[in-house]
């Protein structure tokens, strides 16, 4: 299979098409002011009662903000930190066009092994072996048995290590679903989650990936969004948590969620190589992954420029703008209209259904007049779409309520009068601080010194 392409436009580009979209608010908010005023006055109860879950922005984090980041609207403090992050991601793609493997293994083909290996003195097959041993669980350079002594010493002399995470903590729920908290090279903490599931008898095993440590976007109900964000992730790092997944359960990965903690997006460079790494290396099917975004300009389109078999998820949470700039402080610059005229592009692009995440609040965006909106809105917008209602889960230092079953069959019986097709997720891990940076925050204020490089 051909290795997709990376994403190749620079951040001041996107950054560029972030103010656009600022200004193209702008715009449909004086072009529509009888639809704006509408949808504020239908949206202002849903405003009311989110007001009374907002946090006060003296609460400590675990993960430090940046300066100045602190929750409320979105502000040029926000923008800076996203900058940073596209520029982050600039820098992978620079990399990778500069033939440059690195000092880590993993993530390298066995072109690339086989060369590093030439460069050291030892034939190309030993490449191979490096490759090989990798998929089979080596986690340290000197666990090679199958290459010379006098090699691996030189490796490790050299500084390069495989690139595998330590397991610095797990927990498990009942129901089996796990989640790990992977120490990394320069001490910084990203989740993965397990989750074995049964289905008419078929066994399935999922892994929910991080994409950043920490997360630049502030959703207000999110565990990470109480943080600040510190990197992105690269390809071989989210390769990692997959294999870790595999290696704690004993059992293969059968479907890859990018759901975990960050903005998979904002670090589209990493995200397509390890997509592409996880189809080629360890076998899992392109339609058994899925690319969640809360929604980043320009971003989808690049996506769909790639023609990936993968599912685009988007958190919309809200069916309008006021009520989505609350609970997702970034739709200030990325208009919920933009934001659908692009899956709606998207859909034409690739012919893939879009999912719509949508993360159900006690109170604040439950109500049936609200799935009301969000048929309608769906409706307005041509391309084929599915609805998941996800049930919120706890999160420390939140009053956000989980709703109840009722209200939340009630929101899906409203879709479904409107033939928008719907599911309710059913929640795993509970016991297992389930939401996405729950657990990381449980157990880093810093970033933990005591991690032993691994060769």
């Amino acid at each position: 299979m051909q290795q997709a392409p990376l994403c190749s436009h620079s951040p001041a580009t996107l950054m560029l098409r972030v103010r656009q979209f600022s200004k193209l608010s702008a715009r449909l908010r004086s072009a529509h002011p009888k639809h704006i005023r509408a949808q504020a006055e239908r949206s202002q109860s849903s405003a009311a009662a989110l007001a009374t879950h907002e946090q006060p922005t003296a609460v400590p984090t675990f993960v430090p903000r940046g300066p100045g980041v602190t929750d409320g609207k979105w502000d040029q403090q926000d923008e800076a930190a996203v900058d940073n992050a596209l520029r982050d991601a600039d820098k992978v793609v620079k990399k990778r066009s500069s033939a440059q493997p690195g000092n880590v293994l993993l993530g390298q083909s066995i072109a690339e092994l086989g060369q590093l290996a030439q460069d050291t003195g030892q034939s190309a097959y030993r490449g191979k072996q490096l490759y090989d041993g990798l998929l089979h669980g080596v986690r340290q350079i000197d666990q090679f048995n199958q290459v010379p002594k006098k090699w691996r010493d030189e490796l490790q002399g050299r500084h390069i290590s495989t690139g595998r995470s330590k397991l610095h903590h797990s927990v498990t729920a009942a129901d089996g679903t796990r989640k790990f908290l992977l120490q990394l090279q320069d001490g910084l903490i990203v989740e993965a989650v397990g989750i074995p599931a049964d289905d008419f008898g078929k066994s399935r095993l999922t892994a929910c990936v991080s994409s950043q440590v920490g997360c630049p976007m502030r959703c207000s109900f999110c565990a990470t969004g109480k943080g600040g964000f510190a990197r992105n992730l690269k390809a071989h790092e989210i390769m990692d948590q997959v294999m870790t997944v595999q290696e704690e359960f004993g059992s293969r990965v059968s479907n890859v969620v990018f759901m975990g903690m960050g903005e998979p997006l904002l670090n589209l460079p990493s995200v397509l190589r390890a997509h592409t790494m996880l189809n080629e290396c360890l076998g899992i099917g392109q339609r058994h992954m899925t690319i969640s975004t809360v929604g980043v300009p320009n971003a989808i389109m690049k996506l769909a420029s790639h023609k990936l078999q993968s599912t685009l998820a988007i958190s919309i949470h809200s069916p309008n703008q006021q009520l989505r700039e609350q609970l997702v402080p970034s739709a200030k610059v990325y208009p919920l209209e933009a934001l659908m005229m692009d899956c709606q592009e998207y859909f034409q692009v690739t012919g893939r259904r879009v999912t719509f995440e949508y993360t159900v609040l006690s109170g604040v965006n439950d109500s049936p007049m609200l799935a009301e909106q969000l048929a309608n809105l769906l409706k307005r917008f041509d391309l084929r779409t599915h609805v998941n209602l996800i049930p919120w889960n706890p999160v420390d230092e939140s009053s956000f309520k989980r709703p109840d079953k009722a209200h939340v069959k009630a929101f899906a019986a409203v879709l479904e009068e409107h033939r928008v097709p719907v599911s309710i997720r059913v929640s795993r891990g509970m016991e297992a601080a389930a939401a996405c940076g729950q657990l990381r925050n449980q157990h880093q204020r810093s970033p933990l010194q005591d991690f032993a490089a691994l060769t």
